[in-house]
């Protein structure tokens, strides 16, 4: 009978303390910080972004001042419109850029910390060099679900607009006001139905179909065809994994939020106060924004954002390393390879013949022959 999931957790940290404890190790957990900062075992629920709403359209017989509102000509008084415009897609651009890098070595380092977690060794120059075939994969799944994914939120959500502004519902709101509220309501619904169900789908390909991948060099789609099999006969087993996942990374992440919160009140301090330093210094300097300034800016921020995230994996390496056990524990009974390597088989013995008591006599010896003469 294979584990269930709550019997699961005790073998998980029991692996956790072996690996990151016995005996405690600093370079292990710096190497498993960056491991599992890359690899995005450490996702957090996060917020939406939130675009400016004071851009205007430049008006007829307008100079070129009113391409942005009164607020940002007041922050960026030096700065010309189109520099700030062109400023800006050159960081779109190199924001979707980096988003693709990041995920194919998030689809390498996936299989580093696999391999770590089962070895209960972090070596990641060898398994950049090793995992290069199978984290190419893994990133082109990723990118594949990541695009399906779009494309249905931009269909769930485009198609019911157009035909709500078809019908004049947006030129006459208050008059259509209950339709509007309804359609809200049950679009919001499908939209959170959707990301659930991509979310258990990222959950049950990194758990679930990556170690077949690490294991027998198969795609992510010939490993969800093995998987699925599995999934249908034991639906209440997986279930109460994916629940009892939940559970532990809500408590989880209370415990590392409340690290977290002290970790951040330790960079942001002098990060603000070297801010102000600088501002003041600036401004009786004659300081002013302009595209250089802006750019060294933006790349002193995102220096001090990566140490910030290194110092929060750091912290959170129990957590990165607990984590991947429990899926593999869990997975090993229900999955033969997984199995072999985590429980290997003992060695054949020696074969001995016994001994004999008393040992046998010697052979007799052959007539001395009779000399001749």
């Amino acid at each position: 009978m294979p584990i269930s999931a709550v019997d699961t957790i005790t073998l998980a940290f029991q692996h956790t303390k072996r690996q990151l404890i016995q005996p405690f190790r600093f370079w292990q957990w710096t190497r498993l910080a960056l491991v599992g900062l890359l690899a995005g075992e450490m996702s957090s629920s996060g917020g939406g972004f939130n675009f400016p709403t004071n851009f205007r359209v430049p008006q007829e017989g307008g100079g070129s001042r009113h391409f942005v509102g009164p607020e940002l000509e007041q922050i960026f008084p030096h700065i010309d419109p189109m520099a700030l415009a062109g400023i800006i897609t050159v960081l779109v651009c190199a924001f979707l850029v980096f988003a693709i890098i990041m995920m194919y070595i998030s689809s390498v380092m996936r299989f580093i910390l696999f391999d770590s977690v089962l070895a209960k060794e972090c070596h990641i120059g060898q398994g950049w060099s090793r995992r290069q075939q199978e984290g190419w994969r893994f990133f082109l799944w990723q990118l594949g679900l990541s695009l399906v994914t779009l494309v249905v939120f931009g269909i769930l959500i485009g198609v019911p607009a157009l035909l709500a502004f078809g019908a004049g519902w947006f030129k006459a709101p208050r008059e259509h006001l209950v339709g509007l509220i309804l359609g809200g309501i049950l679009l919001f619904i499908v939209l959170v139905a959707i990301s659930v169900v991509s979310a258990v789908i990222h959950v049950m390909t990194k758990d679930f179909v990556v170690p077949q991948m690490a294991l027998e060099g198969i795609g992510a789609i010939e490993g969800w065809r093995r998987l699925w099999p599995l999934l249908q006969a034991e639906k209440g087993g997986y279930t109460i994994y994916v629940l009892m996942k939940i559970v532990l990374a809500i408590g989880a992440g209370i415990v590392l939020g409340i690290a977290t919160l002290i970790v951040t009140l330790a960079v942001a301090i002098p990060a603000v106060g070297l801010a102000i330093v600088v501002a003041i210094s600036g401004n009786t300097g004659g300081f002013a924004w302009n595209a250089y300034t802006i750019t060294v800016a933006v790349v002193v921020g995102c220096i001090l954002f990566a140490i910030f995230m290194y110092l929060v994996a750091l912290i959170s390496v129990p957590a990165i390393v607990f984590f991947p056990a429990y899926a593999i524990y869990f997975f090993a009974p229900r999955y033969r390879p997984l199995s072999l390597v985590l429980y290997p088989p003992p060695p054949p013995s020696p074969v001995t013949v016994p001994a004999q008591w008393p040992p046998p006599e010697p052979p007799p010896l052959p007539p001395t022959p009779v000399p001749i003469g």
